[in-house]
């Protein structure tokens, strides 16, 4: 079974929510992002979310367009964010998610690089720009790599594109519950069970929320409303602070853990 599906089943079976971490692959280097990964593994993480650097990340804010350019200083490219995901699988089996802009897909075909991503041990590709319209092919080769196609629903989505939406996705939702990019906010959405509750009425599938999650008291606000929580920008900006120092993993790693202490004993 994916790793993702497998994950969400056994947090469905002990009545926990989950804990999805996104950070910007090769932000400050590669082998900081394994160590990070592993480290996150077990601090409570449930699914990883991995930002493959691209030049031009339209969805994102400033905190994460920063870690996209810093990952492209250093070097990272997607062959090489595969590669570490392989390092990570060597010790350890946390669900990872490429968050990914549809570009970097199609230079090296769509089908080749859904292969070489189930190849390394990815369980799920968000891929930013790739409308569900356009996506058949994309879907039916992620399906036959036994990979999730995870989509984003935003509060903007009218009920028909949720329709439309919803049933295709696999593994997960990511329900963004701000307008916009990516970034912290000082308070979450009031909308945010109006709108998983629209979402439930189109598929049975874990609801992720995410955009704006800054803090244990934010998460747990969030996880009232939904399977799992999404915290990325604020995550990103911790290893932005420690950058390269020896204090990077557990500083990162320690903030991470709050927010799965929080969530999971609420």
């Amino acid at each position: 079974m994916n790793r993702i599906v497998q994950r969400f089943a056994d947090l469905r079976a002990r009545g926990q929510k989950g804990l999805v971490i996104y950070i910007g692959a090769g932000d400050p280097n590669l082998e900081a992002t394994r160590q990070l990964a592993l480290a996150f593994d077990k601090a409570g993480v449930d699914v990883l979310e991995l930002g493959v650097p691209f030049s031009d990340p339209l969805a994102d804010g400033i905190v994460n367009q920063l870690a996209a350019q810093r990952g492209l200083e250093s070097g990272t490219t997607p062959p090489k964010v595969l590669a570490t995901v392989a390092a990570i699988r060597r010790e350890s089996q946390v669900p990872v998610v490429l968050y990914i802009y549809y570009n970097l897909l199609h230079r090296v075909g769509v089908a080749q690089f859904i292969r070489s991503a189930a190849e390394a041990g990815v369980d799920g590709l968000l891929v930013l720009d790739l409308p569900p319209e356009e996506s058949d092919n994309y879907e039916a080769l992620m399906v036959q790599a036994g990979l999730c196609p995870v989509y984003l629903i935003a509060p903007t989505t009218p009920d028909e594109r949720i329709a439309l939406i919803a049933p295709r996705a696999r593994g997960f939702i990511y329900y963004v519950s701000r307008e916009g990019v990516t970034g912290m906010q000082s308070k979450v959405s009031d909308t945010i069970g109006e709108m998983t509750a629209k979402i439930r009425a189109h598929s049975p599938l874990p609801i992720a929320v995410g955009f704006g999650i800054s803090n244990p008291e934010q998460a747990c606000q969030v996880a009232q409303h939904a399977e799992a929580i999404v915290v990325g920008s604020a995550v990103v900006n911790r290893i932005a602070e420690f950058g390269k120092s020896p204090e990077l993993v557990p500083q990162v790693s320690g903030f991470v853990k709050s927010l799965s202490d929080a969530i999971k004993t609420s």
